[in-house]
């Protein structure tokens, strides 16, 4: 079947999805000082040309502030959730490569593709579930590709007695990234201006590691609004077993923020390998990350004055709120790609 172009506001479940079937009918949304300023206050990011015009003007050129990659990334994912309202857990990200950096006053709109679909074993006494694999392509104003990724998400079947045959390979699905166009998102930014900012600290070597937090997670249901993320388990304690759940992309931006802390001058985010989600973070939660710098790529050119890309994984760990009788969990496994001046 093909995704009709206006789905039902209660979204597809499993059975109902095919490959090949795609999601655009989403509104685009224009990146403003507003969406900023609320994205930081809910996540705390200490990324500088997300915060200071006059360095990003001099590195960027004049168009003000850059885009932060969480909010970019985090609105491409909410404008996804058209396919996957019903979703009951988000599985992982592969893949995401970043070919812009888009500033303040973009335009950002998303197309979605069912790429796999692979039904679950029935498991007594749950609801039956499968995973659906997404292609997801976010281009700016003018058609230029701003990201694009893959997201497995499980989502519920409808009709309980159906089984749909669906047994895709998953494990086909690529996380390698292009080398060239992560070091070509920040071809021609202007460094020296910004190595010129203090603090002026030397290079980490690979093998540093960094123990960051904690940080309580809140305004968790603003979050989802602001970004488009429509998936009902994010807004409606009934439809996530009685607690609501906390968006993926709330755990990954404060993983983000903690990134910043620990590396002052990490310039941006141009990619993600994987992101994998352990298990799930609730409203009132207290985020640390442990970060490790795998290794360091030299840009190609060899020219001294370019960004060199870091590979890094965060692993977060949430502690429960007071009063909650959980222990420490890990809840996330990101390994992304920053740009380090």
């Amino acid at each position: 079947m093909s995704a009709p172009s206006r789905p039902s506001p209660d979204g597809p479940c499993f059975e109902e999805l095919a490959v090949g079937d795609r999601f655009d009918d989403v509104p685009a949304l224009t990146l403003t000082e507003g969406h900023a300023a609320l994205h930081q206050a809910v996540l705390g990011s200490r990324l500088r040309l997300a915060l200071d015009r006059p360095l990003a003007e001099r590195v960027l050129g004049p168009g003000g502030l850059l885009a932060h990659p969480a909010l970019v990334c985090d609105v491409a994912i909410g404008q996804s959730t058209l396919a996957t309202r019903n979703v009951v857990a988000n599985l992982f990200y592969r893949g995401l490569q970043l070919a812009r950096a888009p500033r303040l006053g973009d335009t950002l709109r998303t197309t979605t593709e069912v790429v796999a679909l692979r039904q679950n074993r029935r498991r007594p006494g749950r609801r039956p579930t499968g995973l659906v694999v997404l292609r997801i392509e976010t281009v700016d104003q003018l058609d230029r590709p701003v990201l694009g990724f893959w997201r497995c998400a499980m989502l519920p079947l409808r009709d309980s007695r159906a089984a749909t045959g669906r047994d895709d390979d998953l494990d086909r699905i690529p996380g390698a990234l292009d080398r060239a166009a992560l070091h070509a998102v920040t071809a021609g930014w202007r460094l020296d201006g910004w190595r010129r900012t203090p603090p002026v600290l030397p290079a980490p070597a690979p093998g540093a590691r960094w123990q960051v937090g904690g940080d309580v997670v809140a305004s968790a249901p603003e979050l989802a609004r602001l970004t488009l993320n429509v998936a009902a388990v994010h807004h409606d304690a009934a439809a996530a077993g009685g607690r609501r759940l906390v968006y993926g992309g709330h755990t990954i931006g404060v993983a983000a923020a903690h990134a910043t802390r620990a590396l002052p001058k990490l310039l941006t985010i141009v990619g993600w390998h994987r992101c994998d989600h352990l298990a799930p973070v609730h409203e009132g939660d207290t985020l640390t990350s442990e970060l490790t710098l795998e290794r360091v790529d030299r840009p190609p050119s060899g020219d001294p004055a370019a960004a060199s890309l870091a590979h890094l994984r965060a692993v977060v760990r949430a502690t429960p709120a007071e009063g909650e009788p959980a222990s420490p969990t890990d809840v996330l496994d990101w390994r992304f790609v920053a740009a380090l001046a």
